[in-house]
């Protein structure tokens, strides 16, 4: 039976596994960024599988079905190597990352999206992207 397959997430919540303080997250970027890009590539690519899956029958169905699933596979190795360098994908279509880093004495996200140079943002961990504050206040020491 074929899978009907949503825009997939990683399987389980994943938390960053490793705290980075800014140079060391701003030296994984040029990795962070081929991954990311391939991500959101691979995520239009699904997105634009699925709508066509809905419009087709038969066996232009089942070759359908078959390469969604496959790139959806493809998807999912690259947000597991972006988890293996110790960041978090916060939101596919924008490329959108957070590292855990630390801000007088407690864990913050150091925030980075796709097209920006280097990481210029940090918030709270409970505020998202919406509570972004310039790196020029983030303040490492314990």
């Amino acid at each position: 039976m074929a899978r009907q397959s949503a825009t997939p997430k990683p399987a389980s919540p994943s938390r960053p596994r490793r705290r980075f303080t800014l140079d060391q997250a701003n030296s994984t970027l040029p990795l962070v960024k081929r991954i990311v890009a391939d991500i959101v590539q691979c995520h239009t690519n699904v997105s634009k599988l699925h709508k066509r899956l809905e419009g087709v029958s038969g066996k232009e169905q089942q070759s359908v079905q078959g390469e969604l699933e496959k790139t959806i596979e493809s998807l999912q190795e690259y947000v597991d190597e972006l988890a293996d360098v110790g960041c978090e994908l916060k939101d596919f279509p924008t490329g959108l990352v957070d590292f855990i880093g630390r801000h007088q004495g407690r864990d913050v996200c150091l925030c980075w999206k796709l097209g920006e140079e280097k990481i210029e943002f940090w918030h709270e961990m409970q505020t998202g992207v919406a509570g972004r504050q310039s790196i020029t206040t983030l303040h490492e020491s314990e």
